[in-house]
């Protein structure tokens, strides 16, 4: 038995799990995907938000502006990237004026204070691209950009040094309460634990409804999202919003920490919970939203499309903390936007309520991380020559776009709970995350994949199970049945 049981391994989770890891606790993290960070966490819009959209008095604006606070520090400490690049929110007729004046009250009551309206001079002396109808634009200098991912698998490579355990490719089936216990039964066996926390994402209500009679449900909602090459990751500094409405922040233009620059997401209310498809409604409704902010979008310098999924609640708030009638259940549920931002203030609460729940002190042999070696792309040119010095597989380039070494994919591929899949060392590297959209790197991933992890190439996948990429060698692989003809002819 453990003391806690953490059940998904997305931002939420992965903080929990490091911040827990302070104390004298037994934790072991479950994950059904095959890597960290393949929900949400994956496919969202990478902001830190300033805090002056959510309902005052709600968890979401508690949590945004304690979350936000530290943010910084967190991401300097497991070295994240993050930059505080501002955010506009941008009006394109004068009577909706009163609409940003209102976003910057509720701002302010969420103790928001680093927020001014601009008019449009200064709005097109800070963004030359903006459109033409841009009249003014309500401005928050503490808006930022981070990489979700990268932060998700950093704080779970912390929570492991110090002590937790990932169990990963791991399906909880079922989850029930003993009479001061839980049983997790899974499909890699039962897991028992004095508590459990509930961070599943998009699962969270299934989760939550088997045990607690306070029952909510989770209601999915799609995003799509466009991306462009780097040689546009200059076209904007802020990040910019356009006027929100009920169903989310609207169509975004952001510069990302990698420099490539996002557009979107669309919000559609779906039941597949597993439904992740890009589309052409979406890719038509982005292009033509995101163009009243950028009228000239350089649709050739468009690289990729995806989608991800928010788990939006049916109590439109987070769900964060104990449950009202279980004891010993946690939850971090219905963690849409801006979740990303809340994880570190979420994580810091829900730990400090476990510990005190389990009783437990904080450990005196707390590790400090251990960051991963500087990307080569990053390092001077004496820095390149000292890192090939020392091995010489630094000096082979797989990814020519993202300048990535064969010596920094095989460290993503041995680190504590490393890549297993093509996508797991895309996230942990950029291999595949530039132009051609791995069209280079992609076999030579795959060969590093198969000789590191000991399986044949057609064993790896590029994400998830059951999706291999190749099914054997050239030609008997691609036709079987022209081998089966020309045998017969033979005989």
């Amino acid at each position: 038995m453990v003391d806690v049981c953490i059940i998904g391994g997305g931002v939420i989770g992965a903080a929990i799990a490091r911040e827990l890891s302070r104390y004298t606790l037994s934790i072991t993290l479950l994950e059904q995907k095959n890597d960290l960070a393949e929900g949400s966490t994956k496919a969202n819009s990478a902001i830190v938000h300033a805090g002056f959209d959510a309902a005052p008095g709600t968890l979401k604006a508690r949590f945004n502006r304690l979350g936000q606070s530290v943010f910084s520090r967190w991401c300097e400490e497991l070295k994240v990237p993050y930059r505080r690049n501002t955010s506009l929110v941008v009006a394109f007729k004068p009577e909706d004026r009163s609409g940003l004046v209102s976003l910057m009250d509720r701002g302010r009551q969420n103790q928001i204070n680093q927020l001014r309206i601009i008019d449009a001079r200064e709005l097109r002396q800070r963004e030359p691209q903006i459109g033409p109808q841009a009249c003014c634009a309500l401005l928050a200098e503490s808006g930022g950009i981070t990489s979700p991912y990268e932060l998700a698998l950093e704080l779970a490579a912390h929570a492991y040094q110090n002590g937790v355990k990932f169990q990963l490719q791991t399906t909880v089936l079922t989850v029930r309460r003993e009479s001061n216990y839980f049983v997790c039964e899974t499909s890699g066996g039962p897991v028992l634990s004095r508590c459990i926390v509930n961070a599943a994402g998009i699962n969270a209500d299934l989760i939550n409804n088997q045990l607690s009679e306070s029952m909510f449900q989770i209601r999915p909602r799609r995003g799509e999202y466009l991306m462009l090459d780097k040689v546009c990751g200059s076209a904007f500094q802020a990040t910019i919003f356009q006027l929100p409405t009920a169903m989310g922040k609207g169509i975004l233009i952001s510069p990302t920490v990698e420099n490539t620059v996002l557009l979107g997401p669309t919000a559609e209310n779906i039941e597949d919970r597993n439904d992740v498809r890009t589309t052409a409604g979406g890719f038509e409704q982005i292009l033509r939203v995101a163009s009243m902010s950028w009228p000239d979008i350089p649709r050739q310098h468009f690289i990729t499309a995806f989608a991800g999924l928010r788990a939006t609640s049916d109590r439109d708030d987070f769900i964060v903390g104990p449950s009202d009638d279980i004891p010993g259940l946690f939850n971090a549920a219905g963690i849409d936007s801006p979740g990303l931002t809340a994880a570190p203030a979420i994580a810091m609460e829900l730990a400090a309520n476990i510990a005190d729940y389990c009783q437990s002190k904080l450990k005196n042999d707390f590790r400090p991380p251990e960051h991963k070696k500087k990307p080569f792309r990053l390092m001077s040119d004496s820095e390149k020559e000292a890192a090939i010095e020392q091995d010489s597989s630094y000096g082979r380039i797989i990814c020519r776009c993202e300048q990535v070494t064969e010596a920094e994919v095989v460290e993503a591929i041995r680190r504590p709970i490393g890549a297993r899949t093509v996508d797991g060392v895309k996230r942990r590297t950029r291999a595949g995350m530039g132009r051609c959209q791995a069209g280079f790197c992609l076999p030579r991933v795959m060969e590093i994949l198969s000789r590191e992890l000991n399986i044949p190439m057609t064993a790896v996948e590029k994400s998830n199970s059951n999706t291999e990429l190749i099914t054997g060698r050239w030609p008997e692989a691609i036709n079987p049945l022209i081998h089966e003809d020309r045998e017969r002819q033979v005989l």
